[in-house]
């Protein structure tokens, strides 16, 4: 099973859904290939039609087999739906850094990414490249992650169900070329859900020769070697990939770079607690220096940490609860980058999956997957406080979120590495 998913156990929630391995049987069983993309629907063609202006945003939706696309008006803080863009399994959603291209993580066997282009001005997709990132299929899909590399010359792929990190080539213009890397993570944790290695998030270090794996199964973040030039990775030694290794039964899901290229910030989901972390570029070393819990202290029952950001300017880290349902902000140190819990803020639904904030920095977005809702928070730029808007639109079972901005301009993607 994913940890990108819990079954209807694992958190509060109005409604009932089917856990991740009972829509993974369905989709094995399925043709490997989704329905092709739609084309604009009504509310789509009408939005362009009137010539609006302003930010896209697509969201995956987790076993529903759809992308989903919102207009946002960052000055007005008002979001309009679009409907469904894509018909097509969707674990998780990115988009390039300048090209109109949106990429899309199946869950079905194969390890399959999908590429669209985007119309900026309906929100349109149309599907233009598909690469199998498992050369072998394991029997049961599941990518947890995909993001483009620094210089956007490869994407980063994180395949939970087959223990696999990889690098796909991108052309210039964004489209999708060969599988360029894969390597295979060992180890395991003491969880039922730990039976083998399963990475969640991998990303290139500041000086990019490193990339870095969370690795939900094996309770450790691994340290490959990456060459900038040809995009690949590698174990860089006899030996395997140097790892630093978390409490046992902690299950590392994101990790994300401060500024300063020098901390990390690491949350572990099982545990729901954060890490600060040294990173040593010559070494390719971390080293711990800090853990602090996600939960509030008198918290009982289901234990789950989810989303990870830092603000542009490094002084907030942003974290999801799904156990509690919450999102928590921290104040980074100046001096030391250490963390201090500065907010507390319910997630204006349930199960905040994962959450983006803006480019601008004046909005984070939060995907509440039980609740079928993405809910909109205003950042303050002083304190980095989160308020609730009241904003909101219905998406079913959110699990990702990505940006388009304005027209022709860099987009982002959930965290920031």
């Amino acid at each position: 099973m994913n940890a990108l998913a819990h079954g209807p156990q694992d958190g509060p929630g109005p409604r009932r859904r089917p856990s991740r391995r009972t829509v993974l049987a369905a989709l094995a069983t399925s043709a490997a290939t989704a329905l092709p993309p739609l084309a604009a629907t009504p509310a789509v063609a009408a939005q362009g039609a009137r010539g609006r202006t302003g930010d896209l945003l697509y969201i995956g939706t987790w076993g529903q087999g759809q992308v989903h696309a919102v207009r946002f008006d960052p000055g007005h803080g008002t979001m309009t739906p679009l409907g469904v863009v894509a018909q097509v399994s969707a674990s998780w959603v990115a988009t390039h850094p300048t090209r109109p291209v949106l990429y899309v993580a199946g869950a079905e066997q194969g390890g399959f990414v999908r590429a669209f282009r985007v119309d900026d001005t309906s929100g349109a997709l149309r599907e233009i490249g598909e690469v199998q990132t498992e050369p072998v299929p394991t029997g049961s899909g599941g990518l947890s992650f995909i993001g483009p590399a620094p210089d956007a010359g490869a994407l980063l792929v994180a395949d939970f169900a087959a223990g696999a990190a990889a690098t796909v080539a991108l052309d210039p213009a964004g489209r999708l070329g060969a599988v360029a890397s894969r390597v295979q993570d060992t180890g395991s944790g003491p969880s039922p859900r730990q039976t083998g290695p399963h990475p969640h998030h991998v990303v290139v270090a500041p000086h990019r020769g490193h990339a870095l794996v969370a690795d939900f199964g094996a309770d450790r973040v691994f340290v490959y070697d990456y060459d900038q030039d040809t995009h690949r990775l590698s174990a860089g030694s006899p030996d395997g990939p140097a790892a630093y290794a978390t409490a046992p039964g902690s299950g590392p899901r994101r990790l994300v770079f401060h500024p300063d290229g020098r901390t990390v910030y690491l949350l572990n989901e099982l545990t729901a607690d954060l890490q600060t972390l040294h990173w040593d570029a010559a070494r390719g070393e971390l080293t711990h220096r800090q853990t602090l819990s996600t939960n509030s202290p008198d918290h009982t029952g289901t234990t789950s940490a989810a989303e990870l950001a830092v603000s542009r300017d490094g002084r907030h880290v942003y974290t999801s609860n799904r156990g509690e349902n919450t999102l928590v902000v921290f104040a980074t140190d100046p001096a030391t980058r250490l963390l201090t819990e500065v907010q507390r803020v319910p997630c204006g639904g349930v199960t905040p999956w994962s959450f983006a904030l803006h480019p601008g920095g004046r909005w984070l977005f939060v995907a509440n997957e039980a609740s079928g809702t993405v809910n909109l928070f205003r950042v303050s730029p002083g304190s980095g406080h989160l308020t609730d808007t009241g904003t909101s639109v219905p998406v079913p079972f959110p699990d990702s979120i990505a940006f388009r901005v304005g027209t022709g301009t860099p987009g982002s993607g959930a965290t920031r590495s």
